[in-house]
């Protein structure tokens, strides 16, 4: 597939750094307990995708050559990019604005959504997923956004209180050793 897919489509085939290294930059530069939280979730989700794939062992719909035997079904690309949408849209409509951000972050879905869009159809004509498989890690994404949001929103067991206290340089260091593998 590599040199003649467009631009657009090596660039989101790309997402998944992309989207890290952004997430890491907002982490590192708020360091904000809310948003460390945020952070755990999308990575538990892209997790659960995994151990869900591997349950379920559905085979993708094209297998590259020379590529380990990964499964499809559901997409943990679509989870994780969903788990961001959703969660990213919640949080500007319903929490303030982190005092590092400028006012217009706020605006955060109106980029996030149509990307999270493209990341999925991207998914399909690269060849990694079909539209069910989508479908499943779109649906995955959406439950665990809404879930982790809520649990955040209404501080179950006081967990905002607790994670204000802990060094988010620590917690990245953490977290990164923690989910790093594929």
């Amino acid at each position: 597939m590599g040199a003649a897919l467009p631009l657009w489509l090596k660039f989101l085939d790309e997402t998944s750094k992309v989207v890290t290294v952004l997430t890491a930059a907002a982490l590192l530069y708020t360091r904000s307990a809310g948003v460390a939280f945020f952070v755990t979730g999308a990575l538990l989700c892209s997790k659960l995708a995994k151990v869900i794939k591997k349950a379920i062992r559905q085979k993708r719909p094209s297998q590259c050559s020379g590529r380990r035997v990964s499964y499809g079904m559901p997409s943990s690309h679509a989870s994780t990019c969903t788990f961001f949408a959703v969660y990213i849209t919640f949080a500007c409509l319903e929490l303030p604005t982190h005092p590092t951000f400028p006012h217009f972050v706020v605006f955060a879905p109106v980029v996030v959504l149509p990307w999270t869009y493209m990341i999925a159809v991207s998914r399909v004509r690269l060849g990694h997923h079909t539209w069910p498989q989508i479908a499943a890690g779109t649906l995955l994404g959406v439950c665990c956004a809404i879930f982790w949001f809520k649990l955040w929103v209404t501080d179950v067991g006081g967990i905002m209180t607790i994670l204000s206290s802990v060094n988010v340089e620590f917690t990245v260091v953490s977290l990164i050793s923690l989910f790093w593998v594929n």
